[in-house]
């Protein structure tokens, strides 16, 4: 490739270290998606004959078809680039050398990953809105089934499970957005910066940024050839994502132990232990958990290999693809293995009801009445309340277990009336403020949901 200036070819340890195929092959529908745009802008321009053109163009779909049929070659060449290059000199001869007029590697590179990235948002887009649906689905049928409500992880109110599922759900949601953000950021083609300072050839920038779905060309060939912000943006992204999922996977873990008994993992989502027959283990949660350290990893491996860049490219940047290519590869299994595991946990209502029961959940209930009905500041219906806590715990039984004589003798404030919000059910139905965990407002809020998930999967359909 540049052995009209160097004598000597390269050390077999510097051909080791250069080469990028092995990595960079995953961007071959991309290089070539990108090299038939340039190409026809060429013969548009007329910077290349037409008749060239047309050879470049069919040599170039029909290595597509070859390679997805058996695969990009996984050596024989530095990077895709040049492999792409080769094999379109062995099948149309001379002419393959105009191909690369008017561009460089930098610049195709970057609008390679680019297209690589947004198709990747797009999948992930996809993915999300699959798990977000089988929550939704889940908690329109659990509506109105109570669990308890944790702070401290310590019992703290009575809640549905459907609510709960439902905040997983707008977790997703904000992971949605962030991608979106992303991906509407990256969508400006560098194709035509060439190696840093842009090109003398007459070059029609908008034609190949429209053929390639971007919204326009960068604005500065120096920025666009050492950009990768856009990278480290969609790191960033999936791994708050991985979070997300992460802490999704450490409820399903803690709730499928036995202290707890919320949920019976299905056969198809667990494992069993090699020594203990009666083990059934939340290994799928528990690697969506792992996962997510290493995308949140990979995300920070990035931005300390781009820290200390001058512009404008530098090969450190050949290691940019790696962390990219493996962070999507463990979001995407860990999102299909959620909605998976979503679809089939069975969940244990009377257990979660017995355990919202415990703790004296609904005491925040019963001083919200004292301030409503005898119109106490809440901070002494708190202090009233916590000695009616004492009462209970002093006897060994529930809130709604204390009868309205012992209520009234903590204070004749306290009369039947007070009894009657004590219970689960009470506490939860009365929950109707916006947002709140009212079943009618869950059913209110799913359908909402559910028509903003629908969204996200199709936002960037051709």
């Amino acid at each position: 490739m540049w052995g009209g200036r160097f004598e000597a070819g390269p050390d077999a340890v510097m051909e080791a270290i250069n080469a990028s195929l092995p990595v960079d092959k995953r961007m071959w529908r991309q290089d070539l998606a990108g090299s038939i745009a340039h190409a026809r802008m060429l013969g548009e321009t007329g910077i290349v004959a037409p008749e060239a053109v047309q050879r470049i163009v069919a040599g170039l779909e029909a290595i597509a078809a070859d390679w997805a049929e058996h695969g990009p070659p996984a050596e024989g060449a530095e990077d895709i680039h040049m492999a792409v290059e080769a094999e379109l000199a062995r099948r149309i001869g001379p002419d393959a050398g105009r191909l690369h007029t008017a561009r460089s590697r930098n610049d195709q590179v970057a609008t390679d990953l680019r297209l690589w990235v947004r198709d990747a948002i797009d999948s992930h887009l996809a993915v999300l809105a699959r798990l977000a649906t089988v929550l939704v689905d889940r908690a329109e049928a659990e509506a109105a089934t109570i669990m308890p409500g944790f702070t401290h992880l310590q019992v703290a109110q009575p809640v549905t499970l459907g609510h709960h599922l439902l905040a997983w759900v707008e977790m997703l949601g904000r992971d949605a957005g962030r991608l979106s953000d992303a991906r509407a950021r990256l969508n400006l083609c560098p194709l035509g910066s060439a190696a840093l300072a842009g090109t003398g050839f007459p070059i029609d920038r908008e034609s190949t940024a429209r053929a390639l779905g971007f919204a326009g060309p960068t604005a500065n060939s120096l920025d666009s050839v050492s950009d990768r912000d856009f990278a480290i943006e969609y790191l960033s992204a999936a791994a708050q994502c991985a979070l997300h999922l992460s802490r999704m996977a450490e409820e399903i873990i803690l709730w499928a132990s036995q202290p707890f008994g919320f949920v019976r993992l299905p056969d198809q989502w667990s494992t069993g232990s090699s020594i203990m027959p009666q083990k059934r283990n939340p290994d799928a949660a528990e690697l969506v958990r792992g996962h997510s350290g290493r995308i949140l990893g990979l995300m920070a491996g990035l931005m300390a290999t781009m820290k200390g860049l001058p512009l404008a490219y530098a090969k450190d940047m050949q290691d940019d693809k790696a962390p990219v290519f493996e962070a999507f590869d463990l979001l995407e299994l860990a999102l299909a293995a959620m909605a998976g595991m979503m679809a089939r946990l069975e969940f244990v209502p009377a257990r979660m009801r017995e355990v919202a029961q415990t703790g004296h959940a609904t005491a925040t209930d019963l001083a919200d009445w004292l301030v409503r009905v005898h119109g106490l500041p809440f901070r002494e219906a708190h202090h009233l309340t916590g000695r009616v806590v004492r009462a209970a715990d002093a006897r060994g039984c529930r809130l709604d277990e204390l009868s309205a004589d012992e209520l009234a003798a903590v204070d004749r404030r306290l009369d039947s009336r007070a009894l009657a919000l004590l219970s689960v059910e009470a506490s939860v139905e009365s929950r109707t403020s916006p947002g709140g965990t009212a079943p009618q407002c869950v059913r209110a809020a799913a359908a909402e949901a559910r028509a903003r998930v629908r969204t996200w999967a199709g936002s960037f359909a051709a």
